[in-house]
């Protein structure tokens, strides 16, 4: 491909027909090769032109440039050829999928957004579509074999190039989480979305977006896309009807529900005779006056809504109610998400993502159903981000768990003092223990607990570090409940 129609429409330069094929095009002046492209845009803190010598070094024969910001940098210094861009974040979407040659076109792309649940959702679909991958949280790539991202969503341009290599795979369907930001920064503008998935919305991200009704309007760009085929929406969501509102004629709507509520023009998937135990969930589902058995080793309340989500997903997909029900009785638990440590003579210990006050509410409250004894939660809340839920998160530690200990999340660059203080002002009757290094508040917990209890450790879930004051030391919660465990059970 040449520069002329990588940016035909795009571009506030002259183009010139004869330039040379590009052999790649990245953001990292780093990872510049000779033939590449750099794109420079505007970041927060820098310009990408600061760059451009390097890239230039590196061997770039051209630069594709935001042009806010790029006045001061001088032209002359560029020494190559050089192309102005106005909006070019809103724009790296459709110029990464011209380059990799609109790879979403070529695969079932099946976009899951909302609060709680893209994870396990996304996860669990990987665990259940045949030739499938995945793009998310915990990483991009075929199941047992993720590569690291660094955002739920990566940046436009990776998320073609993953979704090429997903291509050349020969994968059948993809299942990318979704995130707000990356909805509100155009990261997926470009990619081709056959399904949605839309799981709940609750308080998070506030200190980005603002507001709740900012929040909403990210996630609702998903489902009002003109490809769309498909959208699956939970019914016991209040803003569901708002996400199916937006979407075209042509989308075909599907709903589920674990409290029996239905939404009108729309498949509607529900639940019977659930029983929940700290061994799984068995529940009859119902569609269409079918009924079928789900026995589920997946343990958590919340996880009935994550289950009938993919069993809805795999019906929209095509699959027959028996087929979807008899692959869910297979799935495997997703780590971090209430992955399950101890048993037997010594306390049932959850590691859990759980990061917002509704994630954690539904951990603890469903936990209280079935746990005969004491409930012991240990959580903090990360630095540089929404502190309206910190106080809101103490509250429902306060009110559902026996015993609550503070300790440090991801403090990042703030007073780690100041978080713990701010998450205390949420207790008013019962007294929180606080105890700040996150190891030992787990092994303290986990050494004085019985057999019976139930202990959570919330916030991190399948994190491997600790975010401190801009350096991430290698920290894993299952790494360190399982060695409390060991030690315990030598004691």
């Amino acid at each position: 491909m040449i520069i002329a129609d990588l940016l035909d429409g795009l571009t506030d330069s002259s183009l010139q027909k004869n330039m040379t094929d590009i052999r790649g095009i990245v953001l990292d002046s780093r990872k510049v090769k000779k033939g590449f492209v750099f794109i420079a845009i505007a970041g927060a803190i820098e310009h990408g032109l600061g760059y451009a010598n390097k890239a230039i070094e590196n061997g770039a024969f051209a630069i594709i440039y935001e042009a806010k910001g790029s006045e001061a940098f001088s032209p002359e210094l560029l020494g190559c050829y050089k192309l102005k861009v106005t909006d070019l974040t809103a724009k790296l979407s459709r110029i990464a999928d011209r380059f990799y040659q609109s790879p979403s076109k070529k695969v079932d792309v099946i976009g899951v957004t909302g609060t709680n649940g893209k994870t396990t959702c996304s996860q669990f679909l990987l665990q259940l579509i045949p030739a499938s991958a995945v793009i998310g949280t915990l990483g991009w790539g075929e199941k047992g074999e993720l590569k690291q991202t660094q955002n739920t969503t990566p940046d436009a341009l990776t998320v073609q190039q993953v979704l090429a290599d997903f291509v050349t795979l020969k994968k059948q369907a993809v299942l990318m989480e979704v995130s707000s930001h990356g909805l509100d920064q155009g990261r997926v503008e470009a990619v081709n979305f056959k399904g949605a998935l839309f799981t709940n919305l609750s308080r998070d991200h506030l200190d980005y977006h603002g507001s709740m009704a900012a929040y909403l309007e990210a996630k609702l760009k998903l489902f009002s896309r003109s490809e769309l085929q498909f959208a699956v929406v939970n019914a016991d969501d209040k803003n569901s009807q708002k996400v199916l509102a937006v979407t075209h004629s042509q989308v075909q709507c599907w709903a589920f529900s674990v409290k029996g509520n239905e939404i009108d023009n729309a498949e509607n998937i529900s639940v019977a005779e659930v029983k929940f135990s700290l061994k799984g969930i068995t529940a009859v589902v119902c569609w269409r006056g079918q009924k079928v058995l789900v026995q589920s080793k997946i343990v958590g309340d919340f996880n009935l809504a994550n289950i009938l989500a993919v069993i809805t997903v795999l019906l929209a997909q095509g699959y027959s109610l028996d087929l979807a029900a008899s692959k869910v009785n297979n799935l495997l638990p997703v780590v971090g998400r209430m992955e399950r440590f101890g048993g037997g003579d010594k306390p049932f210990v959850f590691v859990d993502y759980a990061h917002t006050p509704d994630a954690l509410e539904k951990v603890l409250s469903g936990l209280r159903k079935y746990c005969r004894q004491k409930i012991y939660v240990v959580f903090g809340c990360g630095g540089n981000r929404d502190q309206g839920k910190r106080a809101e998160m103490g509250a429902i530690a306060e009110r559902l768990a026996d015993q609550a200990i503070i300790t440090d999340d991801n403090p990042r660059m703030e007073a780690a003092e100041k978080i713990v203080n701010d998450i205390l002002t949420g207790f008013v009757t019962k007294q929180a223990e606080v105890i700040q290094d996150r190891e030992q508040a787990i092994q303290s917990v986990i050494s004085r607990a019985s057999e019976g209890d139930c202990i959570v450790i919330a916030g991190k879930g399948h994190e491997a570090y600790q975010d401190i004051q801009g350096v991430k030391y290698k920290f894993s919660d299952q790494l360190v409940v399982e060695q409390a465990l060991l030690e315990k059970a030598e004691y």
